[in-house]
């Protein structure tokens, strides 16, 4: 019995599906203890958007380490904080025409998001909030309220309250209108569903299954928030930094979300991180109202700020929807053919292929493990984890690109008996 078997707690997951001991990583390479190599088609779950180790933020922090700068700092002014603040505003909001103060949480995406829940319920005097069928905000008890997986919820112990499901856009007849059943939920008197205090929304559904929101149905969703006085979250923590192609995932929809959730990738390094963007107006909270050790996490602010720097000097948010056209390609030319029940759907550099619908069991599953035995680490997502999550970094070589997709079509050829 090794280690992990014999000391850790079974809650571990990830590594049952990747059941090797990794020792290096870098870039979208990952090394085990016996020097075998896998391409990285999972990026710590959208954490390692610019690589394992990219050498241009990983020397930032280092010198920082070398010049003995603060570690740990609670939320006391620094100059690290301060440089990525400034960096922040300069180069991405600005830019983008956005006002938003900065609320550092404790370091995960999940925190964010219930310092967002907090803020919405303090600022409205409402208890009830929207979320969507298909989403995922986080496993704290605040988020995983707002998270429709029956596997995360049941895992509470407790009732999860105070927020309503609302349809997303996927797996209802073409011609409903999921914002249309929202206005009419709020207008009728006897609908028997309270008015939210926020709508919490991916514009991409990662977990969901890779379901990316429509421009137009974000702005009409925008609209609805603004005239019925609901603020409007828009949880950025895996489909933001640049992962769509954009900054932001809501970009593309030209709105201005309310609150802003970010995490993962916003360190640029993979060290804990997470941010709340605010419109000044709904800045409500007395000094220490939502709080936490570990929110002034001094390396990953370092981090952070060389991770901007690095994508707008080397235009990477551009190169992001060069390559995703390049997975698109493959996939329409290579895989969807095979089978007519196979389906598709991706933005940027999140893609997915559902095979919800084949004829064999746990289709995803073995095309996975299958992956993983010739070299590529990729993940599943979506409803029984039918679909196969392509997230490769950002900064992914075209050429290794291209061998880690020649892996996806040879497992699923594999598993499904096609020569």
């Amino acid at each position: 019995m090794n280690i992990f078997d014999q000391m850790e707690s079974d809650v571990r997951s990830y590594c049952r599906s990747f059941p090797v001991v990794f020792n290096k990583a870098k870039m979208s390479d990952m090394f085990t203890d016996n020097g075998d190599k896998y391409i990285d088609f999972f990026c710590g779950a959208g954490a390692l958007n610019y690589g394992h180790n990219n050498d241009y933020i990983i020397d930032r922090i280092i010198d920082y380490l070398r010049n003995s700068g603060i570690m740990h700092s609670l939320d006391m002014h620094t100059t690290a904080k301060a440089e990525f603040m400034k960096c922040f505003c300069d180069k991405i909001l600005k830019p983008r025409n956005l006002d938003y103060k900065l609320m550092f949480c404790g370091p995960t995406g999940t925190n964010a998001n219930e310092a967002a829940l907090k803020i919405a319920r303090k600022y409205t005097g409402r208890t009830n909030v929207f979320s969507f069928m298909g989403a995922f905000h986080g496993m704290s008890l605040g988020s995983l309220a707002l998270t429709s997986s029956d596997f995360s919820r049941d895992g509470a112990g407790v009732p999860l309250g105070n927020v309503t499901f609302m349809p997303f856009p996927f797996g209802f007849n073409e011609t409903f209108d999921t914002i249309g059943y929202i206005e009419n939920v709020l207008n009728d008197d006897h609908s028997g569903i309270e008015k939210p205090a926020a709508i919490f929304c991916e514009t991409v559904q990662a977990e969901g299954g890779i379901i990316p929101a429509d421009k137009e149905w974000l702005v009409r969703l925008r609209d609805l928030c603004t005239r019925h006085g609901i603020l409007l979250v828009c949880d950025e923590v895996q489909v933001g930094c640049g992962r769509t192609g954009t900054f932001f995932s809501f970009e593309r929809a030209g709105i201005a979300p309310d609150m802003v959730s970010l995490s993962k990738s916003i360190s640029g390094s993979g060290l804990p991180m997470s941010l709340l963007l605010i419109k000044p107006e709904y800045d409500c909270f007395k000094p220490g109202e939502h709080n936490g050790t570990f929110r002034g996490n001094q390396l990953a602010f370092v981090g952070a700020k060389a991770a901007i720097d690095f994508a707008v000097e080397t235009g990477l948010y551009e190169k992001v929807n060069q390559k995703g056209i390049i997975i698109e390609k493959f996939v329409r030319e290579n895989i969807l053919p095979l089978d007519s029940s196979f389906e598709y759907r991706g933005i940027g550099l999140i893609h997915g292929i559902d095979f919800s619908k084949s004829s064999v069991e746990d289709a995803c599953g073995k095309i996975a493990h299958e992956c993983f035995s010739n070299g590529l680490v990729i993940e599943r997502a979506g409803r029984r984890d039918d679909v196969l999550k392509i997230m490769p970094a950002l900064t992914i070589e075209e050429d290794e690109l291209m061998e880690g997709l020649k892996i996806i079509e040879t497992s699923v050829k594999n598993v499904f008996g096609f020569k």
